[in-house]
């Protein structure tokens, strides 16, 4: 069986809801034949489903979950091998099934020179429309194959000082004034607490009143477009500003970019977009709109296009923040690369589940502690059994 066949197989056994048939007739592969891939070349990608299991519900002004699925991947070559993870919470519209699916469109021959990231990193995105989360597990395994080869970490490749790293905030999900308070208590190891908002005046000001009983530690909040109208917004905005609240995080829906650049003008706080920017092209769109933007691996398909949102919202004159999904160590440790590059880090994914699989970036008072290891800095954990594509 060639390769490309032994990928089809091994997708179908460990991810059964996969659908590769169909993309594989479209390409004229129904026989797992890469028309343009030598049957010698061995798949250098490997990955195996991982849900992410919370410690807490996590809620926020639309939904609720207690786990994230993930896809973790290995570039294994010349010995080496690079860790990816793809972490997809529900709204991103990947499924573990459609991972798997992405990745058995990669043609190993690609792969051949991972060093050309600038060239094989857009052609994978090029393969199709979406699929963000499964891209970045990619680019996330080339980056650290790549950084080991140079034997460096990428902050150091970039030229980055990791004293400038900036602290984390903690994230607490929308839940009951009792909840709140504990896990605002659980949360004194951190510097700033970022809090889900967005689900009525009433409501929103009793869980920063619940915050307030316990500390008077600085405060982000995101709305996930839950304030749907702009008066309103305005006046939640007004009340927060006074109780310690450092910036607002997509306070409005992102299909209503001139209230949103209405509420900016008389807004006493800056307003930070999340929803309403993705990839590089929606940078642009941020200016006028908002104060900032917050950057996600996940939703730009990795560090390669995340490092140029960075630069070009610098240039534009935008706050930048460097947020993330739940996610393992892997996927948090290759976002911290770019912390000494940003304004605000939300880089808790990895606190809030109890199995995570890597250790990397650490904290020291709150404080993002960059790893000297090389690559993006992270080890594995342990034995775990893992459902492999060869």
């Amino acid at each position: 069986m060639s390769p490309a066949g032994r990928i089809g197989r091994d997708v179908l056994t460990n991810y059964p809801d996969a659908d590769i048939g169909a993309d594989r007739r479209h390409r004229g592969l129904a026989r797992g034949n890469f028309p343009c891939c030598p049957a010698r070349l061995a798949m250098p990608l490997r990955s195996y489903p991982h849900t992410l299991e919370l410690r807490h519900a996590f809620t926020i002004a639309n939904f609720s979950r207690t786990t994230t699925p993930a896809v973790m991947v290995e570039f294994e070559h010349e010995g080496v091998t690079g860790y990816g993870e793809a972490a997809m919470p529900p709204y991103l519209g990947e499924s573990q099934a459609s991972v798997a699916a992405f990745l058995a469109r990669i043609d190993p021959a690609l792969l051949a020179n991972p060093f050309l990231l600038e060239d094989l990193l857009p052609a994978i995105d090029a393969l199709a429309p979406g699929n963000t989360a499964a891209k970045a597990a990619v680019d996330i395994a080339l980056h650290d194959w790549v950084g080991k080869q140079l034997g460096a970490p990428w902050h150091r490749i970039w030229g980055l000082d990791p004293a400038k790293a900036p602290v984390t905030s903690f994230t607490i999900g929308i839940d009951t004034p009792e909840m709140i308070r504990q896990k605002t208590r659980e949360a004194a190891p951190y510097k700033i607490i970022k809090v889900k908002l967005g689900r009525g005046y009433d409501e929103d000001r009793a869980i920063i009143n619940a915050i307030r009983d316990v500390t008077d530690k600085p405060i982000t909040v995101d709305a996930n477009q839950g304030w749907k109208q702009r008066d309103e917004a305005l006046a939640m905005i007004e009340w927060v500003a006074g109780r310690g609240v450092v910036f607002i995080e997509q306070p409005m829906p992102k299909e209503c970019p001139d209230d949103t650049a209405w509420l900016r003008e008389r807004s006493p706080l800056p307003l930070i977009a999340d929803e309403n920017v993705q990839r590089l092209a929606d940078v642009v769109k941020c200016r006028g709109v908002f104060d900032g933007i917050n950057i996600k691996l996940m939703k730009c398909t990795g560090l390669r296009e995340a490092h140029q949102m960075i630069l070009l919202a610098r240039a534009l004159g935008l706050k930048v923040m460097l947020g993330c999904m739940t996610e393992t160590s892997c996927a948090i440790t290759a976002a911290a690369q770019l912390a000494p590059l940003v304004d605000w880090a939300d880089l808790d994914g990895a606190l809030l589940i109890t199995n995570d699989l890597f250790d990397g970036m650490t904290l020291a008072d709150g404080k993002i502690v960059l790893p000297d290891e090389p690559g993006i800095g992270v080890r594995k954990r342990g034995a775990a059994q893992l459902k492999v594509h060869r």
